[in-house]
């Protein structure tokens, strides 16, 4: 079994990679941590360096458990929501599970929603965790 867990360092997505650690020992699974930006130029050097630390962080807890984990920072244009329904696709994911938090309906418009998008596009079950 593979299992993605869509992380942005919030306190949602810690959340999801516990939960990950959980299914992964229950289904002997190996875990994929996805972190995704749209755009990877100079001037967001200090956010790619960011999230780099942040999978470090993630990969060191599957570590800890003996847990087979591969992670993974995507910078190819698309938005989060769109890399991790393709990420699932190209990796061939049995399970997704991505950090929500809440958000006004305004917020939502405003800034769409990946979990929303994951949720509906995803090819296999989505777990969101808030």
């Amino acid at each position: 079994m593979n299992i993605m867990v869509a992380y942005d360092g919030s306190n949602a997505s810690k959340r999801g990679l516990k939960l990950a650690i959980t299914h992964a020992k229950a289904f002997n699974a190996k875990v994929y941590v996805l972190t995704s930006m749209v755009k990877g130029e100079e001037k967001h050097l200090k956010d790619i360096e960011k999230a780099e630390h942040d999978l470090e962080y993630a990969h060191s807890l599957f570590e800890k458990e003996n847990i087979p984990c591969e992670t993974h920072l995507l910078i190819r244009g698309l938005s989060p929501g769109e890399d991790i329904v393709q990420f699932t696709k190209e990796n061939k994911i049995d399970e997704i599970i991505v950090g929500i938090e809440k958000k006004s309906k305004v917020g939502k418009f405003v800034f769409g929603s990946n979990a929303q998008y994951v949720i509906l596009e995803a090819p296999c079950p989505v777990i969101a965790v808030k």
